[in-house]
Parts: structure tokens; sequence; C-alpha cells
């Protein structure tokens, strides 16, 4: 009875066999297998690319004209703005999370220095994604010394749990750096800058909300938005830095949107902005997102110098937005810059230390 069964389902399989035409043979084991294969490859890509459909937009920010002129009076400068002057400038308190970005935090309190009262700076010998890394502040201070008579500089251990979202040991660091600021003295309507260390504020634009009643009690600042060096303007919207007139018991140090309020045109983001290749290998493993480096191969030195020159995706994504008029319109290598004009001063002053930084200097050491 077996065996009859099992011939009959045989002869029905040839029957079946028979009845598919070459066509469906070809689609069944050649295009289906490579649909699959390419989704497994690109399926990040199409899903950024349909993220109009499953994701809404933000609300827009409300943008806040920016007015300056070197020429301009500090009082005129603040009537524009709608704000007062006021008889003396607010204290300033510069506070940063540290991971490898040497270049970048001395371009930055370059910048800032004539306006910041202190510089607060907290270092882990952990990445937030849990993988051990040196001090590399503190191997480099002396670099630094011309702002150490107002740093207050702060170590945390990692807990090194593999595995574990690497937003909460980046929530935990931001905690502790809440802790540091008290250390350091912050009190009230002393201002706060909140912002990645790559993030950097202009100097006019932090001297303005010292010396300017008035201004809102959170205040985002829309940056130009740079990748790997000022050559590559990608947009002027990076939002995230904020500046913060302090509240005892109520300011938390958060990296996230928190007011509506932005204003125009206030300084830089430079991103992946590293001299050496293994900074960029050593941060697209470490950072938040390490999930992006999907294959070893993004990894690959020749590679990640030809990336850097061409202006594209280190991990070979689309653009992260919210229409598709968007993500079309950025898709491809950024546009290269030749404008060098209104970057931070100790850039310029610098150039030949920082040439890897300005257009036309793609190319990276290799340590």
């Amino acid at each position: 009875m077996l065996q009859e069964s099992s011939r009959l389902s045989m002869s029905r399989i040839r029957c079946i066999l028979r009845g598919i035409d070459l066509k469906t043979y070809i689609f069944l084991f050649i295009l289906v297998p490579t649909c699959i294969f390419g989704i497994y490859i690109h399926g990040q890509k199409i899903s950024y690319f349909l993220r109009p459909i499953w994701e809404s937009p933000p609300k827009p920010f409300h943008d806040i004209p920016h007015y300056f002129h070197e020429n301009v009076s500090m009082e005129a400068l603040c009537e524009l703005h709608g704000w007062r002057i006021r008889e003396f400038p607010r204290r300033v308190y510069d506070a940063v999370l540290f991971s490898n970005e040497v270049d970048i935090l001395t371009i930055r309190w370059k910048e800032l220095y004539p306006y910041i009262t202190h510089f607060v700076l907290l270092e882990s010998n952990s990445t937030f994604t849990g993988v051990p890394k040196p001090m590399v502040f503190a191997s480099h201070r002396d670099q630094f010394k011309f702002i150490e008579p107002r740093l207050t500089y702060g170590t945390i251990g990692g807990r090194f749990k593999k595995g574990e979202n690497p937003f909460v040991e980046e929530a935990l660091q931001r905690v502790a750096l809440d802790y540091l600021l008290k250390i350091a003295g912050i009190s009230d309507d002393d201002l706060l800058i909140m912002s990645d260390v790559d993030e950097i504020p202009s100097r006019h634009t932090i001297n303005l909300l010292r010396w300017c009643d008035d201004i809102p009690q959170v205040l985002h600042l829309r940056l130009k938005n740079y990748l790997y060096s000022f050559e590559f303007l990608v947009d002027n919207n990076s939002w995230r830095a904020s500046v913060h007139r302090y509240q005892t018991g109520k300011t938390r140090y958060a990296h996230y949107r928190q007011t509506d309020e932005i204003l125009a045109d206030a300084g830089w983001h430079c991103s992946f902005c590293f001299r050496h290749i293994s900074e960029f290998i050593f941060k697209m493993k470490a950072y938040s997102h390490n999930d992006r480096v999907r294959f070893s191969h993004y990894l690959n030195p020749k590679r990640v110098q030809r990336v850097i020159c061409k202006g594209a995706d280190l991990f070979d994504m689309l653009p992260e937005e919210y229409t598709f008029k968007d993500i079309i319109g950025k898709m491809g290598p950024i546009p290269r810059s030749f404008s060098a004009v209104h970057l931070p001063s100790y850039l310029l002053e610098n150039a030949d230390k920082y040439k890897f930084l300005l257009p036309g200097n793609c190319l990276r050491e290799n340590e």
C-alpha cells in the first residue's frame, strides 16, 4: 500500500514537472535565488528608500534668523533678534563626551576659548558598544594646556556588556556628565552647551547668547553638516546641538530634540573628520550605529580611503530622509565644495597642520 502511494506521488510530481516550461525553471532556480540574495545585500537600502511610507517627518523647527557682522555692536545684534543686551555676560560651560577626536576637539576648544568659563570633558575606557578603548584624552592632555585652568576632566569605567543596546551605555555616560557639571560649579542661568565634540558652535553664536537677555530657555543650533572634511557639505540641517540656560534640578544633559526653537547658521558639524584611516575604522566599529557595518570588507583601509575621496557613504547606505524627493536628491556622492570661507579661525590659521580637513586634501594618513 505504501509503495503504491509512493509511486502515485512520484508520478504526480513528474506530471507537474512535465507541465513546467523552461521559463518557469529559470524563474524558480535563477531569478528567485537572485532576488533573495539581492534583498540580503541591499535590504537596508530598500528599507531606507521606503522610509517615507512607514515613518512621518518630524515636526518642523521654528527657525530664528541669525544676524551677525563683526562691525555691528552687540546691543544692535541683540535688538535684531528681539532680545535685550545684559549688563554683563552669562558664564558659559562647554560639556562633551570624548572618544578619540583629538584634532576636532582642538579646533572646537580654540574656536570657543574666548567665551567659555569652564570646559567639562568626560572620558570612558569603553565605547558605547562595549569595546575597550584607551584613554585618548588623558594621553594627549599636554596638548590642551591652554584650557587646563578652566578644565574639569572626569573618567568613567565601562560596563562591557556584550550585545546590549549601545544607547544604554551612551545614556549612562550622559548622566555621569550631569554629575561632572555640578562638580565644575555650574549654577542657575549659566549657559550650557550640549553637543558632541564634532558639533562646533561658532564663536560669535556663543558670544551673542551670553550677552543677550530674553533668549529661549532651551535653543537648538542649526549647523552646517559636513562629512569627512569641510570639502563635503551635506546640508545645513544638523540640529542636535543645543544651548541651555541652566536650571538646577531640571536641566539634564541630552542629545535629542528638546524644543522647537532653533537658531539658524550657528556653526559646523564635521562628522567622521579624522586624520588617520585607523580612526575611521575605529569609529565605524565603536559608535552607537555600529550595526551599519554589515560586511567585513567595509572596514578595508583601501576601501575607506576610496570612499572618503569620492564623498560616498562608508556604510553604503541611502540618505536618512523622510520624503522621496529628499532621498533621491541626496543619492550618490556628495558634491565637492571649494569654499573655505567662514570656517573656524584656528583651522585656517593652522592650515598646514589640518590640511586634511580643507578642500582638495582627501588623502588620509596610515598609521
